[in-house]
């Protein structure tokens, strides 16, 4: 499942959120810009990829487009996963709920963690920090879930804020929720986010594998 975490989570416990045809599936591009082929080597489910969209981001270790099909865009990645370690609530966070999506993507564009929409947190719980003022200046959430596993994500602290350890609490605190239930929290970051890795590496994360994000463009 960790190698294709899309699919597992769209033919699985976020079926509720797919638009699929056949071999492929993809969230909403109002939730996500993500897809997923059951199997990336099998023509079959390019061609049922073709029916649902354009374009489309892909992940997995590694991703070869099949005919009509071109990349635009290639990120290296690495994906962590957290079996042996602790999560730790925090009194600070607080749950962020729709009406509070306009300050998530105010925060999002400030940050830059990643694809973040306005739907978005329809896919699980997320948790932010405020300022004396009320301003919100840190969050991190759920995405990806799968069987037994769910996908720490967004991830992101206001430039003005970093280096106070913000987001290193968050994640604690969506990992003890995840873990709560029963699951295993996991993430990716880009391959040379040496900060980030080293960051989630204390948190009692570990090295899982080499991945892509990989965006994609149907050319017929």
């Amino acid at each position: 499942m960790l190698n294709n975490p899309v699919w597992a989570a769209l033919s699985g416990p976020q079926a509720c959120f797919a638009e699929a045809a056949g071999d492929a599936a993809r969230y909403s591009p109002e939730i996500a810009p993500f897809g997923a082929l059951r199997d990336p080597s099998d023509p079959a489910g390019w061609r049922d990829l073709a029916q649902l969209t354009s374009s489309v981001v892909l992940t997995g270790p590694s991703i070869t487009p099949l005919a009509g099909w071109e990349t635009t865009e290639v990120m290296a990645g690495v994906q962590m996963v957290g079996q042996s370690m602790t999560g730790v609530e925090d009194p600070d966070a607080v749950v962020l709920t729709e009406s509070d999506v306009p300050e998530m993507l105010d925060l999002v564009a400030r940050a830059q963690p990643g694809p973040f929409r306005k739907r978005t947190i329809d896919l699980g719980r997320y948790l932010g920090i405020r300022d004396g003022g009320g301003r919100l200046i840190a969050m991190a959430g759920e995405r990806f879930r799968m069987p037994g596993w769910t996908e720490v994500s967004a991830v992101c602290t206001d430039p003005e804020f970093r280096g106070q350890g913000l987001g290193a609490r968050l994640t604690l605190a969506v990992a003890a929720r995840i873990l709560a239930r029963g699951e295993l929290p996991f993430l990716h970051t880009v391959h040379d986010n040496d900060t980030a890795i080293r960051l989630y590496s204390r948190l009692g994360f570990e090295h899982q594998s080499e991945v892509v994000f990989a965006s994609f463009r149907y050319t017929g």
